[in-house]
């Protein structure tokens, strides 16, 4: 009986070690699809930032052409405003339409670049002319021919400008 014992007892210890190892296998499998969980789940937090990021790009490069291709229209009407007339119905007119293509310039994120007074960077300005002036100072914008325009950081159209000094 003892022999039977001693039997039935390393039979039990050897169920118990196979079910240490199987639990060992099934937590080891666990921590596996946990880790290849967590990775996929970061690949798709990074995949979802990108393409936001793509989409927002896009949208600005978009916007940035249709404005491009509307800028004339504005220095057209910008120059019509200039214009001396005798209907000042005429001019006014004009500078209604003019305030209300910049007003819808300006509600996408368009602004102007400043130039006159301001100092020449070329990263907003093409300079076409320079002048000698005593009274302005090293590379201050004198005259602008052609107003640039900007979205955001993303020059749309350099300005046009003359440069003292």
């Amino acid at each position: 009986m003892s022999e039977e014992k001693q039997e039935k007892e390393e039979i039990q210890k050897e169920e118990v070690k196979q079910e240490k190892t199987e639990l060992e296998l099934k937590q080891e499998e666990l921590d596996d699809v946990t880790d290849r969980y967590k990775r996929v789940l970061a690949e798709f937090e990074n995949y979802k930032k990108r393409s936001s990021k793509e989409r927002e790009s896009l949208y600005n490069s978009i916007l940035a052409d249709v404005v491009e291709a509307m800028l004339p229209v504005v220095d057209n009407l910008e120059n019509a405003a200039k214009v001396e007339t005798e209907d000042e119905n005429y001019k006014k007119g004009v500078e209604m339409v003019l305030k209300q293509f910049k007003d819808v310039l300006s509600s996408k994120g368009v602004e102007e670049i400043k130039t006159v007074g301001e100092t020449f960077d070329p990263e907003l300005h093409e300079a076409v002319s320079s002048i000698q002036n005593p009274d302005l100072g090293e590379k201050e914008i004198a005259e602008e021919y052609r107003k640039g325009y900007k979205i955001g950081n993303r020059v749309i159209r350099h300005s046009m400008v003359v440069v003292a000094n």
